[in-house]
């Protein structure tokens, strides 16, 4: 039985009077404001694909509301947007260009005047203006911002309950849809975001539908402050695809369905959320938000004059075991991602093995002697339909055993092959993968998965062959120290790449120490272990096999041990932080 824990939660002290649930409870709290006031301005600014009019029917069911002004009434034509956003959005069904957009370059600024002067025209009673937007319309006595987590956004484009922010495409293709939302709306939503939520008067959490939580800005911001001085776990979601395998569902304990799992998202900050709990109530929130408000204390203050608020390292899972190969891919150059889709760093990877089966294998960089051109022209000729790329005649296959460490420099040909669990620490930009090749399988929704030989081709590193391979980048492990009870290893990553990885093999409590940057960390061996502070500044932390958990910069020193309950042997740890 998995005692993998699939909703983690920080523990939020002192502020349990300050959060409510439920529209009548929060009615009663936002009633407050009316009191004395023969007139009272309400704003709910929201983020992309809030459920709206949900928030006005609740507000609604307590009265007192005489007027409701949706800000998205003021938004520029559909014709007008096309028009801005065309070049970053780009035809590409995939890749965009990051975008610069602000919320207000949506907006028509005439239309806004007009409705503030539909506000300025209420004399009496409550008015709520609310949407993506509702914040530039004019100052409210109280103003909520409306929240909600990236994967429930995604499912929401995947139900077709929503298309993408002020566009009717609910039937768009997903990818499409994702596309739209990570290059040009959630920049634009997280930029608002960051200017308006510190001098909001609640945080509304709306993931849940009809099922809202609130909590008052001073509790948030102190609940994320303890959350950053504490070792903790993002949310994490599970994800199928059409490489899928079984090892998640059988070891993690998730519920069978018909498409196998091939992801695990339980380290990627944009993407997961965090549960903090307030007393018996629970706020979910995107765990991006710690980046945005306590980014010093999280990242360290020389990772964050490095990246900026943005959480560079990732943790995920994927799943082949008794499934298929990943697409045979490669990811861009640093240079090439910059003047390309205008990010700053790329996604370089590496592939640790949590576990495998036999049989278990990695494609990485090419064989000796091969001919580039011979290669390319295959991929072409397989792309066109009625040809199966030769992988093996021209990619190296290398044999995987469990905790084997491959690092994958950008530029360099790889995938996963079948029978593998792999643990992925790489960089954050994770969108940006040209597959190469995807063994003449459709995906999921029965179309062609996209496939970049174009932007493949300009990447591929034909340097990186078998012997530079073999010495580089396949466990390049060295012991760095060791103690009574435990040894310290340096695994990689490669020296291209900006991420370091360390594994701890232990026994009994092993010192470690965050050195002033923040550490992400995975249980690869061994059923528990607690994360201690020497001087009690945060509860001990417990966390299970496979589990991945931040140290945050600020925690400073630590320890970790086998808990009392689990099973004498050796534990082990892999940590990644910024060199």
């Amino acid at each position: 039985m998995s005692n993998y824990d699939k909703e983690p939660r920080i523990n939020i002290n002192g502020w349990d009077d300050h959060c409510w649930e439920n529209y009548e409870s929060i009615g009663q709290e936002l009633n407050r404001f009316a009191q004395n006031r023969l007139k009272t301005v309400i704003i709910v600014e929201c983020y992309t694909t809030v459920r709206i009019q949900e928030i006005v029917n609740g507000l609604k069911r307590n009265g007192g509301i005489v007027k409701v002004i949706k800000a998205e009434r003021a938004a520029k034509s559909k014709t007008e947007i096309h028009d801005m956003i065309e070049r970053f959005v780009t035809e590409d069904r995939v890749f965009g260009y990051m975008a610069p957009f602000q919320i207000e370059d949506f907006y028509h600024s005439s239309r806004i005047e007009q409705l503030r002067a539909e506000l300025d025209a209420v004399t009496e009673g409550t008015v709520v203006m609310i949407g993506t937007g509702a914040s530039l319309i004019g100052k409210g006595d109280c103003t909520i911002y409306a929240d909600l987590a990236r994967w429930e956004i995604q499912k929401r484009y995947r139900s077709h309950e929503f298309g993408n922010w002020l566009e009717d495409n609910f039937d768009e293709d997903i990818l499409r849809k994702y596309k739209r939302g990570f290059f040009i709306e959630w920049r634009a939503a997280d930029r608002l975001k960051r200017s308006i939520l510190p001098t909001a008067h609640y945080y509304l959490d709306t993931n849940l539908k009809d099922a809202p939580k609130m909590v008052s800005r001073e509790a948030l911001f102190d609940g994320i402050k303890q959350a950053v001085h504490q070792p903790f776990r993002l949310v994490p979601y599970f994800d199928p695809g059409v490489w899928g395998g079984t090892w998640m569902e059988r070891n993690i304990g998730l519920e069978k369905q018909k498409n196998p799992y091939a992801w695990s998202f339980d380290g990627v900050p944009e993407e997961n959320s965090v549960y903090l709990q307030f007393g018996s109530i629970r706020l979910e929130m995107p765990s991006v938000n710690l980046v945005f408000f306590e980014p010093k204390a999280l990242l360290g203050n020389k990772v964050y004059a490095r990246f900026g608020a943005e959480f560079p390292i990732r943790f995920d899972f994927l799943d082949t075991v008794g499934g298929q190969p990943l697409s045979l891919q490669v990811h861009p150059l640093a240079g090439y991602i910059r003047d390309k889709f205008g990010m700053h760093y790329t996604q370089d990877e590496s592939y640790y093995m949590l576990d495998v089966e036999p049989g278990a294998t990695v494609y990485l960089g090419t064989k000796e002697g091969i001919n580039p051109q011979d290669m390319l022209d295959d991929l072409e000729k397989a792309q066109a339909g009625g040809f199966s790329f030769p992988a093996e005649q021209y990619i190296n296959v290398f044999p995987a055993d469990k905790h084997d460490h491959f690092s994958i420099p950008a530029g360099t040909i790889h995938c996963s092959g079948t029978n593998g669990m792999v643990l992925e620490i790489s960089a954050t930009p994770y969108i940006f993968t040209f597959k190469l090749w995807d063994w003449d399988r459709l995906g999921l929704d029965g179309k062609p998965r996209p496939v970049h030989l174009e932007h493949g081709a300009r990447n591929i590193q034909w340097d990186r062959t078998t012997e530079w391979v073999k010495q580089e980048l396949i466990n390049p492990i060295v012991q760095i120290a060791a103690g009574d009870h435990w040894i310290e290893e340096k695994t990689g990553l490669h020296e291209y790449q900006f991420i370091e990885t360390r594994r701890h093999w232990f026994s009994d409590t092993t010192p470690h120490h965050t050195h002033g940057g923040f550490q992400m960390l995975n249980l690869v061996e061994g059923e528990e272990a607690v994360i201690e502070s020497p001087t009690g500044a945060f509860e001990p932390f417990v966390v299970h096999y496979a589990e991945t958990f931040i140290i945050p910069a600020s925690v400073g020193e630590y320890t970790i041990r086998p808990s009392d309950s689990s099973r004498k042997g050796r534990h082990g740890t892999i940590k990644a932080f910024v060199r």
